[in-house]
């Protein structure tokens, strides 16, 4: 049953927001005269509920986390059986089952000899976590020169000032120039670059400056924020080989790609390849909690033991929150129970021939897909900040969908097990809604 607030209520909710929130990646000035938020007072598989009485399909799975759709009663209970035991403890010197119990069940579902896990509470801690265990691995095991990391252009790996040296977006990055680690930017094998002349430029950077390197960083199989730029898996298979050939550490940002996305649990599967460092977040806890996680090899853990000192002193006031534990742990075994990979090929079949087909219309520059990822750029304007996308955005809001693009690019990225009525529902009101902007642009 839809939850509808009074027109008063409504009324109040945005008002406070306009007054009090700062919205993110928003022009506030813009956003308080011209938007009417959403104002989502229920959410439950693939829809939301506006106050308004409206229902929408939600195309994105609220920031690719709710791989497992809104509220999935088996995420719901877990969370209400935990919070009766224990909500929070400290992980310094204490453990608690959920986290325990957690910790083995990931090892066991990430790629073999990632055996050692540390728990944050986001994708860019996620990603810090990694650079730091890079950065003082090679401080304390005799190659302190050891400072540079690798990533792709516009890559996107997070919103701290650690991980946003790795960034190549610039609207996210140019503000703090200055302030950065030193980060090496290498061409993106996506489209439309060529993949020879990326895999060309990717081996000159680690030869070139390998005894500066401490780690290359990407996100394996799609770059998301950069415009959902997906490449070929020769790429990661060469960034592996050239790792081990250099002695450098490959750490692969899993938040956006991991967890069924590209097809596999972890995207890096397509290359059957395995990285020195995992990091994994968003679909994580379904997108009901905050918590994170990074993975590490024997070699990356045994690098911190011996003295006091060599100690890896970092870490979260809620990392391993046993409420965030207990529901990343459930989530596992709904995949596990409910066949959560199987049952979304069907679906990403529909998402590929639909996202095919949009490739076609005069507007539309060019269409992919990847797993339960689809997506197209329309021609004109390009860039995250280009505004063809908000039309089809406006568009889709009106016929009931919720799609959040980024700039000029459009995509879907719904919960891997969307029921097909809604799956068709969104895939419709795409169809229309590029349609009708990309006779326009």
């Amino acid at each position: 049953m839809a939850v509808q607030a009074s027109d008063s209520r409504r009324e109040r909710i945005v008002t406070l927001d306009k007054k009090r929130i700062w919205h993110p990646y928003t022009e506030m000035s813009a956003y308080r005269e011209r938007v009417d938020p959403l104002v989502v007072v229920r959410a439950e598989g693939a829809k939301l509920y506006d106050a308004d009485g409206r229902v929408y399909i939600d195309g994105n799975a609220s920031w690719w986390t709710s791989t497992l759709g809104h509220n999935h009663p088996r995420l719901v209970r877990a969370l209400e059986r935990q919070a009766a035991e224990i909500c929070h403890t400290a992980l310094a010197g204490i453990v608690h089952p959920a986290a325990a119990e957690l910790a083995e069940r990931l090892c066991a579902v990430a790629p073999r000899g990632l055996d050692h896990v540390f728990f944050s509470d986001n994708g860019s801690t996620a990603v810090e976590v990694a650079m730091k265990q890079a950065l003082q691995y090679w401080y304390q095991n005799g190659r302190p020169e050891r400072r540079r990391f690798i990533s792709l252009r516009d890559a996107f790996h997070g919103e701290t000032m650690g991980v946003t040296a790795l960034g190549g977006v610039e609207v996210f990055r140019r503000p703090f120039e200055d302030c950065l680690l030193e980060s090496i930017h290498v061409p993106s094998p996506a489209w439309p670059a060529s993949l020879d002349s990326a895999c060309t430029a990717l081996r000159r950077a680690i030869a070139d400056n390998a005894d500066c390197v401490a780690a290359l960083v990407l996100e394996p199989m799609v770059q998301g924020a950069a415009g959902m730029r997906i490449y070929d898996a020769s790429y990661l298979r060469l960034a592996r080989e050239l790792c081990d050939e250099y002695d450098v550490f490959l750490i692969c940002d899993e938040v956006f790609a991991g967890y069924g996305r590209t097809g596999p649990m972890w995207a890096s599967e397509q290359a059957g390849i395995r990285p020195d460092m995992l990091c994994t977040a968003k679909g994580f806890s379904g997108g009901m909690l905050p918590m994170a996680a990074t993975l590490s090899s024997d070699r990356v853990f045994d690098g911190f033991l011996g003295e006091p000192e060599r100690a890896f002193y970092y870490g979260h006031t809620f990392c391993g929150n046993p409420l965030g534990a207990a529901v990343a742990l459930e989530v596992l075994n709904v995949f596990e129970q409910e066949d959560i990979l199987a049952g979304a090929v069907s679906k990403a079949a529909r998402i590929a021939r639909a996202f095919e087909e949009l490739g076609r219309l005069p507007g539309v520059a060019c269409s992919r897909s990847l797993g339960m990822i689809g997506a197209l750029d329309l021609v004109g304007e390009a860039g995250y900040l280009a505004s063809p996308g908000w039309e089809v955005f406006e568009e889709a809001r009106r016929l009931g969908a919720y799609l959040r693009p980024l700039g000029n690019v459009v995509y879907v990225t719904p919960s891997l097990n969307i029921p097909d009525d809604d799956l068709s529902h969104l895939i419709e009101v795409v169809c229309q809604s590029v349609a009708k902007v990309a006779d326009r642009v």
